[in-house]
C-alpha cells in the first residue's frame, strides 16, 4: 500500500468497468455490522508486558514496527501473509493478520502520576462502508474479495490497543520527526522504510541505520526467554506435530506405492499442519534414503524404497504462530537395518548427552559440545575418523568429524523456528541457558553414498532426532516427547500406526 495517499482500488485488467447502476445497487439491503465487539485474542492478553520492555530499552525514542506486506507470486496472486515476527509478539496479532499494519510506540514524558513511557498505537486497513468501491472494487482489502475486516473498533478489541486507520500514519510519523529519535525494523515494509528514511533525512540530514538494527536486535532478544504463555503455545505446537507424524508414519506404505513417496508424506503432514494450526512453521524436509545427507532438503520429490530410511524435519506452527521442530529418522519397512540402527544408536546417544548439557546456568555451547564429542566417538570407533576424537574436536586445528555433521547441535525456538536470530553473540551462540528458554536438540550423522571414506555397508545412511525442550531450574522439559525416540520404540510406534 502506498502509506503516502488513499487511491481508488486498481482493478486487473480483465475486469469490466463497473455501470453507474451497479455502483447504486451493490450498496443495498446488507444487514448490519454486528454490534457486539469481538473476544481479544488469547495472546494479547500477554503483550502489554512484552511493550514495556521495548518501552524501558529505549525512552524517548519512538518505535515503528511494520508487520510487513502481501508479496506476489505471480501476477494478481500473492503469497500466503504472515507477519513479521516482532509484529505478532507485540500486538497477539497471529495466523494471516494483518497485511500492511504497523504498530507505533510512541513516547511520552512524564506528568503528573503517569511516568515517562510509550503510547502503542495499531495503524491498519479498517473495513470500508459498503458505499465505497473499495468494498467491491479492491481485491486487496474489499470484503467482497477477502471477506469482512475489522473496523478500528473491533481490531481494538482483538488485541487491546488504540487503533487508528493505516492513512494517518504518515502524518504520525512526521510530527516532530526532527525531536524525536524514531527507530525502524527495516525493511519488512518496504514502502514504509522508505518513506520513514526520506522523513528522517529531511528533518535531520542523516538516517540512523545503526540504531535500527539496535531495536531489530532488542526486539529479538526479547524473546530469548519464553513466557508461560508461549511455552503452553510451543507445547501445543509439538503436540499437532506428533498428530502429523503419526499420519505420515501410517501413511508410508502409500508413499512407497504412489511413486514420489516424499512428497506424499510433505503433503500428508502439511494437510494436518494446516488443519490443526496455521500450516507448516518452515518447509518441510522429508528426506528418503541419501536425500538425507543432504541438511535442507525441501525439493521432495523422490520416492521411498523399503530397505531405505526416510528423515523427517518438520513442525506445525499454531495460529499465534509458535512453531515445533521435530525430526524423526524411521525406516520405510518399519525395521531398521543392523548398519541403520548402528547409526542411529549413535546419534540418539549423542542427543541424550546434548539434554543432559542443557540446564540452566550452563552456556548454550555445552549442548553442542556434548553431543559433538559422542558423534566423534562413535566416528572414530568406526574407524572413519582419520584423528583421535581429541584432535578432532580442536576448533583451531581440528573439525575433522564436521565432514559427517556440519551443522550445529541447537537454536532457539519460538515464533521462528530459528528463533531471536539477530541476537547478539554474548546472548545466543556465548549465552547462558536460562529457565524459559526454549531450544533445539538436533544431533545427526549424514553418511553421502559418495563418500569413500565411509564402509560400504554405512553409505547413503543419513540419520537426525531432533526434540524441542524448554530450560527449567532441574532438567529440561521435553516438549515433543510423545514422539519415539529409541530404535525399539520407533519400530512398535511404526508397526501401531499400521495397524
Amino acid at each position: 500500500m502506498d502509506l503516502m495517499s488513499q487511491k481508488a482500488p486498481k482493478l486487473p485488467n480483465r475486469h469490466t468497468p463497473f455501470s453507474e447502476a451497479f455502483v447504486s445497487f451493490i450498496a443495498t439491503d446488507w444487514e448490519p455490522y454486528p454490534s457486539d465487539l469481538p473476544a481479544p485474542l488469547p495472546a494479547s492478553a500477554h503483550t502489554a508486558p512484552r511493550r514495556d520492555a521495548m518501552s524501558a530499552a529505549f525512552p524517548g525514542e519512538r518505535l515503528v514496527i511494520p508487520a510487513g506486506n502481501l508479496v506476489v507470486r505471480s501476477n494478481d496472486c500473492d503469497y500466503g501473509f504472515r507477519p513479521h515476527s516482532a509484529f505478532a509478539h507485540l500486538t497477539g496479532l497471529g495466523t494471516d493478520r494483518e497485511p500492511d499494519a504497523v504498530l507505533v510506540l510512541e513516547p511520552h514524558a512524564a506528568a503528573g502520576d503517569r511516568p515517562a513511557g510509550h503510547d502503542a498505537t495499531l495503524y491498519f486497513k479498517p473495513r470500508a462502508p459498503r458505499t465505497d468501491p473499495e468494498f467491491y472494487a479492491d481485491p486487496r482489502y474489499g470484503e467482497m474479495w477477502v471477506g469482512q475486516r475489522e473496523s478500528c473498533e473491533e481490531m481494538s478489541a482483538l488485541t487491546g490497543l488504540p487503533t487508528r486507520p493505516i492513512s494517518e500514519l504518515p502524518g504520525a510519523l512526521a510530527d516532530h520527526i526532527d525531536t524525536v529519535p524514531t527507530r525502524l525494523v527495516r525493511d519488512v515494509d518496504v514502502s514504509l522504510t522508505s518513506l520513514l528514511d526520506s522523513l528522517r533525512q529531511e528533518a535531520t540530514g542523516e538516517v540512523d541505520r545503526d540504531a535500527d538494527e539496535e531495536l531489530r536486535t532488542a526486539l529479538s532478544e526479547l524473546r530469548l526467554v519464553k513466557d508461560a504463555f508461549e511455552i503452553d503455545e510451543l507445547q501445543a505446537a509439538c503436540d499437532a506435530t506428533a498428530v502429523g507424524f503419526a499420519a505420515v508414519a501410517a501413511d508410508l506404505p502409500t508413499a512407497v506405492e504412489k511413486g514420489r513417496g516424499e512428497r506424499w508424506c510433505e503433503g500428508v503432514f502439511e494437510l494436518h499442519a494446516r488443519h490443526l494450526g496455521n500450516g507448516v512453521g518452515y518447509g518441510s524436509i522429508c528426506a528418503s534414503g541419501d536425500h538425507a545427507n543432504t541438511l535442507h532438503w525441501i525439493r521432495n520429490d523422490g520416492g521411498l524404497r523399503p530397505g531405505d530410511l526416510i528423515l523427517l524435519d518438520m513442525g506445525v506452527e499454531v495460529d499465534s504462530l509458535y512453531t515445533a521442530d521435530v525430526t524423526r529418522t524411521l525406516p520405510v519397512d518399519g525395521t531398521f537395518t543392523d548398519p541403520q540402527r548402528m547409526v542411529y544408536e549413535a546419534v540418539l546417544a549423542a542427543q541424550q548427552a546434548g539434554m543432559e548439557a542443557a540446564r540452566s546456568g550452563a552456556r548454550f555451547q555445552n549442548v553442542h559440545e556434548a553431543a559433538i564429542r559422542v558423534v566423534a566417538t562413535y566416528l572414530r570407533e568406526w574407524g572413519i575418523l582419520p584423528v583421535t576424537v581429541e584432535e578432532s574436536l580442536n576448533p583451531v586445528t581440528g573439525g575433522q568429524h564436521r565432514r559427517w555433521m556440519v551443522h550445529g547441535t541447537s537454536h532457539h525456538l519460538g515464533m521462528d523456528v530459528h528463533d531471536c536470530a539477530q541476537a547478539r553473540q554474548e546472548f545466543y551462540r556465548e549465552g547462558i541457558l536460562r529457565p524459559g528458554m526454549v531450544i533445539t536438540v538436533e544431533p545427526g550423522i549424514y553418511f553421502k553414498s559418495t563418500d569413500l571414506l565411509v564402509p560400504p555397508e554405512l553409505r547413503g545412511i543419513g540419520v537426525r532426532i531432533e526434540d524441542d525442550i524448554v530450560i527449567t531450574d532441574g532438567a529440561p522439559r521435553l516438549l515433543s516427547g510423545s514422539l519415539p525416540r529409541t530404535p525399539d520404540d520407533v519400530e512398535a510406534w511404526l508397526a501401531a500406526q499400521r495397524a
